[in-house]
């Protein structure tokens, strides 16, 4: 009898360790959007809102986000950016000027799932910027508190003078948000990947802070054959640093690929999109 109760007190120890870990969504049966990835090159905000190279301020003004404008033609911008044709003072050869990105997202009723998919580009052979990671994929949430962030996506936290921009007088100073405040809400989200295995689940406030998130339960990648596919699992509520997400709401979304060992600036980004839980959004996490 004290053997039995032993025994299924152990199976109820295993049960219940295993129930905080969901199982991954059947991805063959969640939608996938392709969004094209580019090389942004030196293109700051203070660049897209000066008004005399662009006319996106005068997009922005009108509510107009960047993506209605420039959706189709990613592919085309990074080609521009990567061969040094504009906004890039010093253009890596070889470098990819996009990469197309299946992107599926779903829940559970607690977490999140995200997966992203895309084949490996050529490598251009130029230095490794980031020795210990071939790839680094991240991406941000952000809760419509930050002004603008509905409309340029991510570019809210890319600025002029950070670190590896050519105005950069600082080389620790990166990403941030004007007037950024965690504790007034106005922050994105920051969820991240290595190859290396590493994952940090961070904001951009301030600065950027790679820790300090309470959602991210996993990030797991691998390369099969030439296709990369990295899944993340995120509890829908989270802490401090982390955005809110229930079903029936949307918020702003982008994410960014460091391929070819690159670090700093030298990545591809996607522009902003929305993410909806069991709503209308350019990518709708529908319940499983």
């Amino acid at each position: 009898m004290q053997m039995t109760r032993i025994a299924l007190a152990a199976a109820a120890l295993v049960l219940g360790a295993g129930s905080a870990f969901a199982a991954a969504p059947d991805w063959s049966k969640v939608p996938a959007r392709k969004v094209t990835a580019f090389y942004p090159g030196t293109s700051p905000m203070e660049w897209i809102t000066k008004g005399t190279e662009h006319g996106g301020a005068r997009a922005l003004k009108k509510g107009e986000t960047c993506a209605s404008c420039h959706d189709e033609e990613t592919a085309d911008m990074g080609k521009k950016m990567a061969s040094g044709q504009k906004l890039e003072p010093k253009p890596i050869k070889g470098k990819a000027a996009s990469i197309a990105v299946n992107v599926q997202a779903a829940h559970d009723g607690s977490n999140l799932y995200m997966r992203f998919s895309w084949k490996q580009p050529a490598a251009a052979g130029g230095d490794k910027m980031d020795k210990d990671n071939q790839v680094k994929l991240a991406f941000m949430l952000e809760d419509n508190k930050v002004p603008g962030a509905n409309l340029s996506g991510c570019w809210e936290t890319c600025h002029n003078d950070a670190r590896t921009m050519p105005d950069a007088k600082d080389d620790k100073k990166t990403k941030y948000i004007k007037d950024g405040n965690v504790a007034g809400g106005k922050f994105y989200d920051l969820l991240q990947w290595t190859s290396k295995g590493g994952k940090f689940d961070g904001y951009v406030a301030d600065k950027r802070v790679m820790e300090g998130g309470k959602a991210l339960v996993e990030a797991k990648g691998e390369k099969k054959g030439d296709e990369w596919v990295v899944v993340f699992t995120r509890k829908l509520a989270g802490g401090e640093g982390d955005v809110a997400l229930a079903a029936g709401k949307a918020v702003n979304f982008g994410f960014a690929i460091h391929d070819d060992w690159a670090t700093g600036r030298y990545h591809h980004v996607s522009l902003g999109y929305t993410l909806g839980i069991d709503t209308k959004g350019d990518i709708t996490a529908a319940k499983q």
